[in-house]
């Protein structure tokens, strides 16, 4: 189901309060808006709705792609909304893993903006005789990320993409994005007037705890992993644009090939931590599976390497730290752990 005509006209009346100088040059978009039909349907004339992602690495540098179809121009990641894609922060994401390979477990949402466009872009867009589409416009929403420490390489849709580059904040091709990353913080997070001081947002994980007969399956991460390369740790991924239960559900069967009902899960213990001083807070969040169905399998040898039951009370060496304070804390009926906060 495409994103409803309600959520697209909230975004516009968020981001126009925030930027009020900008409602003569978006005049014609709440007509779009109000116009018969999809204003996110490619179809919709004199002009639609696309959407662009601004992924930014610690560098304060903004990932560009040169397009086949535009003759080499630098623009970001993006493209027109789908069907299936329930909002618009949706379809950010989707376009970007579709042009560049970075999942949108990769992609942080950035402080302040959260789910709202850091720009939107009003763009003409020539007459395209092959594909029988006049003159139109597009009304272009760009949501802003951050690239994750662990993010994978880039992996480019050949057919569509020539080049990737990492544009600094001046060099940024479009002029009103350009002018907006110009005015944000220095370190790179961009952090609007308005955000309560000290906001930021948290990178949500979600584990998967299963015993049996005191045993916890865990999994032998490919040393050559991004992350925890060498170490053992239970089943988990990041949330996307989904349930915490349904986001389990899916990693479960990706990594081990379980099928699970969320209906079947509770949640066991939170982590709430910070990995090093510079990287976003996470909250771990650990389920446990009263049911499941199969036995697991290696799915993704690229990340996991083997798949072991261990006694909970005597894990292996090395297991990624904080799993093992979850599963202490489940074992013993504690609740909620923190790590890594000053005190």
């Amino acid at each position: 189901m495409p994103p409803t005509l309600s959520h697209v006209r909230t975004l516009v009346a968020s981001y126009l309060n925030r930027l009020p100088g900008e409602r003569d040059a978006l005049a014609g978009l709440p007509a779009a808006l109000d116009a018969d039909g999809d204003p996110t349907d490619r179809s919709a004339l004199p002009g639609h709705v696309t959407c662009s992602a601004v992924v930014i690495d610690r560098n304060r540098q903004v990932l560009h792609l040169r397009h086949r179809a535009t003759g080499g121009l630098l623009l970001i990641p993006g493209g027109h909304v789908e069907a299936d894609d329930a909002t618009l922060l949706a379809a950010a994401l989707r376009q970007a893993e579709e042009e560049t390979g970075i999942p949108a477990s990769a992609l942080v949402l950035t402080p302040g903006f959260r789910d709202g466009p850091l720009d939107i872009d009003v763009r003409d867009v020539a007459p395209g005789p092959a594909k029988g589409e006049p003159a139109h416009r597009h009304h272009d929403f760009r949501f802003a990320f951050h690239l994750a420490d662990d993010a994978p390489e880039l992996a480019l849709r050949d057919e569509e993409v020539t080049d990737a580059v990492w544009l600094p904040f001046d060099e940024v091709s479009s002029p009103t994005l350009r002018d907006k990353l110009a005015a944000s913080a220095r370190d790179g997070v961009i952090v609007p007037v308005n955000a309560p001081p000290g906001t930021v947002p948290n990178v949500v994980g979600v584990h998967l705890y299963l015993e049996q007969e005191g045993r916890v399956l865990m999994g032998l991460r490919h040393p050559d992993s991004a992350y925890a390369g060498g170490s053992w740790h239970v089943p988990a991924g990041h949330c996307e644009a989904e349930a915490a239960t349904v986001c389990l559900v899916r990693e479960a069967y990706e990594e081990t090939g379980l099928v699970i009902d969320p209906a079947d899960v509770e949640l066991v213990h939170t982590v709430h931590m910070v990995d090093r001083p510079d990287d976003p807070p996470r909250v771990q969040l650990f389920f446990r599976a009263r049911r499941w169905e199969g036995t697991p399998k290696l799915r993704e040898p690229d990340k996991c390497v083997a798949w072991q039951w261990w006694s909970a009370k005597d894990l292996p060496e090395p297991t990624v730290p904080y799993a093992r304070e979850a599963i202490e804390g489940i074992r013993t009926g504690r609740a909620y752990t923190e790590l890594g906060w000053g005190r």
